[in-house]
């Protein structure tokens, strides 16, 4: 099918829910992401600072951007001026980097905070303690120019259902809990990321808020 369809799909698919697409077009030429926004898709997810650098500039301006790869600390100001979502924070030292560059920027950068939900090791995120530590800091909470706008989380890449299942289910329960227990003015649970192209359909039962998708809409990824 087409990016058009595939697009089309997607929206009947998330039509009755509180979930939106984010379209993965991390390594993917411009010419299809304006196909795909052409087809009325505004959230486009990428994971190497140099493609987010050099994407915009050839593309609509109401287009929004989301970092979903893991984010080097210098690397922040390439991004720091348009970004309009950054998923995968998962330290503290990132996230008052991140607050640095959107204050030269006159901006509030909203940022999702990454959770180690998978049983692989080499996957990001703060654990629930490091979690609750962060959030209950006097550091977390002098940064004004960021706003924490929910949690991010990859499941474990398995064929387990039930595991992935479970995963997410404990990234919600951990949202649940952190929305109705903490309160700062740069605090604010909306959103919770999660679910790709293999899972997504278990993470939108799961109470998903943002599923990213690249290869079910733009076909197999390419490899440079």
């Amino acid at each position: 099918m087409s990016v058009l369809e595939n697009i089309k799909e997607f929206k009947i698919l998330l039509n009755k829910t509180d979930c939106r697409l984010v379209a993965v077009s991390k390594t993917k030429p411009v010419g299809l992401i304006k196909e795909a926004y052409e087809a009325g898709q505004l959230d486009f997810g990428e994971n190497k600072v140099q493609e987010l650098r050099e994407k915009p500039g050839q593309l609509s301006a109401d287009i929004r951007w989301h970092m979903i790869g893991h984010l080097q600390t210098n690397k922040v100001k390439y991004i720091a001026p348009f970004i309009y979502l950054i998923h995968a924070v998962d330290s503290l030292k990132l996230l008052t980097e991140i607050n640095k560059q959107a204050l030269k920027n006159e901006r509030i950068i909203n940022c999702l905070l990454q959770i180690h939900i998978a049983q692989e090791e080499h996957k990001f995120g703060f654990d629930e303690s490091g979690l609750v530590e962060l959030l209950s800091s006097q550091e977390f909470i002098s940064l004004q120019n960021i706003k924490v706008a929910g949690l991010m989380g990859m499941a474990t890449y398995t064929e387990d259902h039930d595991q992935i299942r479970s995963e997410f289910r404990k990234l919600k329960k951990l949202f649940d809990e952190i929305k109705g227990t903490y309160s700062a003015s740069n605090l604010e649970m909306q959103e919770i990321s999660m679910g790709m192209s293999d899972d997504y359909r278990i993470a939108i039962e799961e109470g998903s808020t943002m599923i990213r998708v690249g290869s079910k809409i733009f076909g197999p990824r390419i490899y440079h």
